[in-house]
């Protein structure tokens, strides 16, 4: 059932929340380096992250998946949470600062040599990661080192916000393809002629077959498993993880996913994402409504 389309309410608020962002992003811009990054983050942690509801939201999943836990280690949690989405935003509009940093940035984790392999093959690979760090990191690292690295996006609920986000993603050195029939085609030449593409696969996929996630069954689209076996395409874990300073990143190639079947090799690539969870749940991006329950709203 196609999705009704916006009202004219709806309109004026994104409209309204562009423009908001927007500006947000041109003033820092205009700041160092290092001082935008640390201040769109606590923007993001302070007042943007509330005000949009994105921390209750991240509130409201951590409810749902670890109720154990105290509700101060969560609120902790979800702060993280939207400090590292706030410096990831303004980090992926740093077209030129961003990449420049992770140019050199050392590749690290067993799967670096089985990538390098596949690259002196023309073998064609699948980057597969989660909202978690900067996703963005390790393809600003593999540009850095002349390779076309594409990407397959989900556009945006917002589409006066995707329209220049978009062209973030053209800045780290490779082919960006739209989700949907037309883009699809073209990332699929791109992977048959060997290229690089990059997927993220977290996100709710309606009709999709269910995986263990974190302990609770989400649905998540099995497509990079299903391109990995139709082209014979390397599919490779990956995970730009931020350092305690804030700025710098780990950037992890993990050990490629063996063949087997696309649900079982989806389930794979979820565990890894769910491991990097469990070691630092601050990083992951804990706002998309990724297991679709209903919480009661979290209290403060």
């Amino acid at each position: 059932m196609p999705k009704a389309p916006p009202s004219n309410v709806d309109r004026v608020i994104q409209y309204a929340t562009n423009l908001i962002v927007t500006l947000v992003i041109r003033i820092a811009l205009a700041l160092p380096y290092k001082f935008r990054v640390r201040m769109v983050g606590r923007l993001m942690q302070h007042v943007i992250g509330p005000i949009a509801g994105y921390r209750q939201r991240a509130l409201s999943n951590l409810e749902l998946i670890w109720p154990d836990r105290p509700l101060k280690e969560r609120k902790q949690i979800a702060s993280g949470c939207m400090n590292n989405m706030g410096r990831t935003l303004i980090e992926n509009y740093s077209r030129h600062d961003f990449p420049a940093r992770l140019a050199n940035n050392p590749l690290t984790g067993a799967g670096v040599a089985a990538w390098e392999e596949a690259v002196a093959q023309n073998r064609p690979v699948i980057l597969v990661t989660g909202h978690y760090g900067n996703y963005e990191a390790v393809r600003a690292a593999l540009a850095g080192r002349g390779h076309a690295v594409g990407g397959l996006y989900r556009n945006m609920t917002n589409p006066y916000f995707n329209a220049h986000y978009v062209k973030t993603m053209q800045t780290f050195g490779g082919p960006v393809f739209a989700q949907g029939r037309k883009g699809t085609k073209g990332f699929v030449r791109h992977l048959k002629q060997g290229g690089q593409l990059v997927l993220l696969f977290d996100q709710h996929v309606r009709w999709a077959p269910k995986m263990n996630f974190l302990g609770r069954p989400a649905h998540t689209a099995t497509s990079a498993a299903e391109l990995s076996l139709r082209y014979d395409a390397l599919l490779l874990p990956f995970y730009g993880i931020r350092q305690p300073d804030g700025l710098s990143f780990e950037t992890v190639l993990e050990a490629p996913i063996s063949p087997s079947t696309p649900e079982r090799m989806t389930q794979d690539i979820t565990d890894t994402l769910t491991r990097r969870i469990e070691q630092d749940p601050s990083q992951w991006f804990w706002v998309h409504r990724r297991w679709r329950a209903k919480v009661g709203k979290v209290r403060r």
